[in-house]
């Protein structure tokens, strides 16, 4: 039996095609695989996107999982209303400190002031912007300077204190009802002979800086 000169394909279609082994090879065929060609073939290795994204979910639906009353701290209490009170002589509408946070006896106090609609100031200051008046953020930041004059670490007796000066102070930002004042008054000098302290204070709403400035402040002798 003679050798036929032509072979036969069947396509993945089912289709059957003659070839003549007279016809020279399609190019394809005699090209050499180069490294080009072999990566190309190699499988794309997966996109980081995709497990990024995953572990975005995940971390959503662990954050949903906990209770929301675990979800956010609350601030500490150092001293409650009733103890600030036993210190400071000020009393409604004008005690301007809720809670103290943080207390380091002779150093410095940290101290909060809910801010809330219902502050009697707001009425008048201003009825459709309600503001906290600047002067009074001056007033909360003092008291706080007075829970630690007045205490016995010092020298302070429990007694009144008042303003004798106040400088540098400077407003950076509108304090407005819902906002949690958070003050720090930092003694810096005391000068127990004159009853004379020097503080230095900060207040923020959240990690803003709202007001700051220096303060001079004179205790009251006891009757």
């Amino acid at each position: 039996m003679a050798a036929s000169n032509s072979i036969f394909t069947i396509s993945p279609s089912g289709n059957v095609a003659r070839i003549s082994l007279n016809q020279s090879l399609s190019p394809p065929l005699s090209l050499p695989l180069n490294r080009s060609s072999s990566v190309a073939l190699r499988p794309k290795p997966r996109s980081s996107s995709l497990v990024l994204c995953s572990t975005d979910e995940s971390k959503i639906t662990a954050e949903k999982e906990i209770p929301i009353e675990l979800r956010y701290e609350a601030f500490p209490t150092v001293m409650d209303i009733n103890q600030i009170r036993e210190i400071l002589p000020h009393r409604f509408p004008f005690l301007l400190v809720d809670r103290v946070i943080e207390y380091t006896p002779g150093v410095s106090a940290v101290a909060i002031k809910n801010v809330t609609i219902n502050d009697n100031f707001f009425p008048g200051h201003f009825p459709e912007r309600p503001i906290m008046p600047g002067v009074l953020m001056v007033e909360a930041m003092a008291q706080v300077g007075g829970i630690v004059m007045l205490q016995p670490e010092v020298g302070g007796s429990k007694s009144n204190f008042f303003f004798a000066g106040i400088d540098k102070v400077r407003f950076r930002k509108p304090v407005i009802a819902g906002d949690t004042l958070v003050m720090r008054m930092t003694l810096v000098k005391m000068q127990k002979r004159f009853g004379i302290a020097k503080m230095e204070g900060k207040a923020y709403v959240g990690n803003t800086v709202v007001c700051e400035g220096e303060f001079l402040m004179a205790m009251g002798k006891e009757e």
